[in-house]
């Protein structure tokens, strides 16, 4: 599962802080509702009752924050402890009400949907997709106002470059991060689907699945049999991909070799190039 930001809501919004109007208020919870910009659908039932027994025991602890609209208020941030209130009976919630545009009420549902320690890695993909397009920033924008490492986010956006059936395997577990940045370097994209049935089938872990795409990727050679790549080849292959993010193939010939890094955007290949300037 995802980690929480290393930064808050803050960290986007200073502003928020400096408004006046930051006296909680007890608001009736059928005069609220959720954030129309709320980019996540599903709220997992477990969670809501384990929230709802604590808030019976010890109350809502955080504030939610609202904005006032034509009728009653619309949640910006803590819908699950309002769902969870709900659930609780409870018939006033604590608040603070904020003047906020439709534009800021998005960007706060996209962060605080970050700062949750449950994100899978497609629903943090998404987030941070989301958040460059509405902030019209770049990955190193990005990174730079989360405290993410730019590799990071890359590796996490382009999981959403895969088809879908395969992220809704990412989503459920059925298929890892680490798997899944494996298959972005399979060239043979006709290929994807079914190697991906064979992970599953046959449970393998990201080592196997790294050294059967470099397998796959490699080309035939009509008459002789393929030679098989030296262990220590694949093990440093397998250190260069995790550390740049991308694929990688090495390649040893009787006098030289050569090592092929695979990239997808100008904006990939900047980021490529930071990270070899580093070492």
């Amino acid at each position: 599962m995802a980690k929480g930001l290393g930064k808050g809501i803050n960290a986007f919004f200073p502003e928020i802080d400096e408004q006046p109007d930051d006296s909680i208020q007890d608001i009736s919870i059928k005069e609220c509702r959720p954030n129309p910009y709320q980019p996540r659908k599903t709220f997992h039932a477990d969670a809501i009752e384990e929230l709802k027994d604590s808030i019976l025991e010890y109350g809502i602890i955080q504030p939610l924050i609202v904005r006032k609209s034509i009728k009653g208020y619309e949640i910006v941030v803590g819908e699950r402890r309002f769902r969870a209130a709900k659930e609780a009976g409870l018939e006033k919630i604590p608040a603070v009400v904020k003047e906020l545009s439709d534009e800021k009420m998005m960007e706060l549902a996209l962060l605080e949907n970050l700062q949750r320690e449950d994100l899978t890695p497609i629903e943090e993909a998404h987030a941070y997709a989301n958040l460059m397009n509405e902030l019209k920033i770049t990955q190193e924008e990005l990174s730079k106002r989360l405290g993410k490492s730019r590799s990071h986010i890359a590796n996490l956006v382009r999981l959403l470059s895969l088809p879908d059936q395969v992220i809704a395997y990412i989503s459920n577990g059925e298929i890892s991060m680490g798997q899944g940045r494996a298959l972005l370097g399979l060239k043979d994209k006709s290929k994807l689907i079914p190697f991906v049935n064979k992970i599953r089938r046959e449970k393998l872990n990201v080592r196997q699945v790294e050294q059967l795409i470099t397998q796959l990727n490699e080309k035939p050679k009509s008459k002789k049999e393929k030679p098989k790549k030296d262990v220590f080849l694949l093990e440093r292959e397998s250190i260069l991909r995790d550390r740049l993010g991308t694929g990688v193939s090495i390649q040893r010939g009787k006098r030289k070799g050569k090592i092929e890094i695979e990239f997808y955007t100008d904006d990939d290949l900047e980021r490529i190039i930071e990270v070899l300037e580093k070492e």
